[in-house]
């Protein structure tokens, strides 16, 4: 496909641009417009948009009301809803109203691209699909797992024969950051069930009461908000897969009613009297060490026994820094065509420096760090500098073992509550002293249970 007129929404320049030169690119015809008055008038004045790219949160309007606008004005419109703010109930009205997709920023291009080609397309229906033939994924292509370590190998041969069973539960576990969710896309996307929903919530992000309506529907005045009845997104992914991530973080109440509809393939809404049944396979993921937290009490033992029937361990990048190498080439080609850059890979520096690194934040972090090294480079090849990190040959140790050795969860620890004193807890400014970013330092606050001994300032307005 190829000269389709996409409409870019988004009150940010920076976005706007990177959203066009990137569609260009690829051969759509792009405008743009940086509030809703604009996009408004765009539709009024101009031939019909195959497609909207549409921020939801505008200066001068409500996304989900524009969406409801532009699907009166153009039924056959796809639009696909952007946001920095990943909510499950804005994404679930999106669709209802209309929405072809939804996307939560900072955006992955490709992905893009292929979501809009296929909300564009004219796809034959999974009913017209062939029943011995595996229908290709929904968004045109599978998610790609790079690696040919001997633990990735045995964790795609995983993938191959989970996606082809009947089976109904999968366990992955890891560490943050090792790819958790391209697993479970890669299950759905090499399955029977690809032509269906994919939906995928995240435990922690919500109370316990707004996550038990999302999973399970509501009825009419089940509660004082409910003014008429919902569909949950187990009834929304009929068919599909349901991808429940930080599983550990569901509270007992919750885990309970997950255990039922898990062993019945039933539920009930909330404030409903009968059962509604449905099919749909549960990716549970978790980066906790689930057998601990059953001794401890915090989880069901038999949910976490009925989740692992098949359970898919990820490693850690440290443990597979053979996979670095390909995985660098991956992403440096991924934001060389993103930023419009000419770099052919990376300098032998370069390698070591990523290869000594330790990744805590896993291959998450070696895209982010290589996303910046691109953007930033100058050079037809990333050097050390360019990765934020020096090789061994050029450099003697930070810092040296003591002889009788220490305990690293506790020099961690130290040097965390070091930095935020000296920045008085400004999250950013700690990082910078650490070489973290907020969110690695928020995910050691956390680990580690720091409290601020006075308001805590996280670098960002409120």
């Amino acid at each position: 496909m190829a000269g389709e007129r996409v409409l870019i929404v988004d009150d940010e320049d920076a976005t706007r641009w990177v959203l066009s030169e990137k569609l260009a690119a690829a051969g759509f015809v792009t405008e743009d417009a940086a509030n809703g008055a604009l996009a408004i008038r765009a539709f009024h004045e101009r031939q019909r948009f195959d497609a909207v790219l549409l921020d939801y949160r505008l200066p001068d309007a409500d996304g989900l009301d524009l969406l409801r606008r532009m699907k009166h004005l153009s039924p056959t419109t796809s639009v696909v809803v952007m946001t920095a703010y990943s909510s499950v109930e804005v994404a679930v009205r999106a669709m209802k109203l209309g929405a072809a997709d939804y996307t939560t920023k900072p955006l992955d291009m490709e992905a893009l691209v292929r979501a809009l080609r296929t909300a564009m397309s004219n796809e034959l229906s999974s009913d017209s699909a062939s029943a011995s033939t595996p229908p290709a994924a929904a968004d045109g292509s599978a998610p790609v797992l790079v690696g040919t370590s001997e633990s990735m190998s045995r964790v795609r041969a995983m993938i191959e024969r989970v996606a082809a069973s009947p089976v109904s539960t999968v366990l992955l576990t890891g560490e943050s950051g090792t790819g958790k969710d391209v697993v479970a896309r890669a299950i759905h996307h090499a399955s029977l069930r690809a032509r269906r929903a994919f939906i995928n919530i995240t435990c922690s992000a919500l109370p316990e009461n707004l996550l038990e309506s999302e999973l399970f529907g509501h009825e009419a005045g089940a509660f004082t908000s409910a003014t008429r009845q919902k569909k949950g997104l187990f009834e929304l992914a009929e068919g599909g897969t349901v991808f429940l991530d930080e599983i550990a973080e569901m509270t007992p109440g919750l885990q309970a009613k997950l255990l039922r509809f898990i062993e019945e393939r039933a539920f009930r809404r909330v404030g409903g009297t009968r059962d509604v049944r449905v099919d749909v396979r549960v990716v549970a993921a978790t980066n906790r060490d689930l057998p601990g937290e059953v001794a401890a009490g915090r989880f069901r033992e038999d949910l976490y026994y009925r989740l692992r029937v098949v359970p898919i361990h990820l490693p850690p990048l440290r443990e597979r820094t053979e996979d670095i190498g390909s995985l660098a080439d991956h992403f440096i080609a991924e934001f060389s065509r993103l930023f419009g850059k000419r770099i052919s890979g990376l300098e032998r520096s370069a390698v070591d420096a990523l290869q000594l690194h330790p990744w805590p934040g896993n291959v998450r972090e070696l895209k982010h760090t290589l996303e910046r090294a691109v953007l930033l480079a100058e050079g037809n090849l990333l050097t050390a500098v360019d990765c934020g990190a020096r090789s061994r040959r050029s450099s003697a140790p930070a810092f040296r073992l003591p002889p009788e050795g220490l305990v690293l969860e506790q020099l961690e620890r130290s040097l965390l509550e070091q930095a935020l004193d000296v920045a008085k807890w400004n999250q950013v400014q700690a990082g910078k002293l650490l070489g973290l970013n907020r969110d690695q330092v928020r995910y050691r606050i956390e680990k580690f249970g720091l409290c601020p001994r006075e308001s805590v300032d996280d670098g960002f307005a409120a």
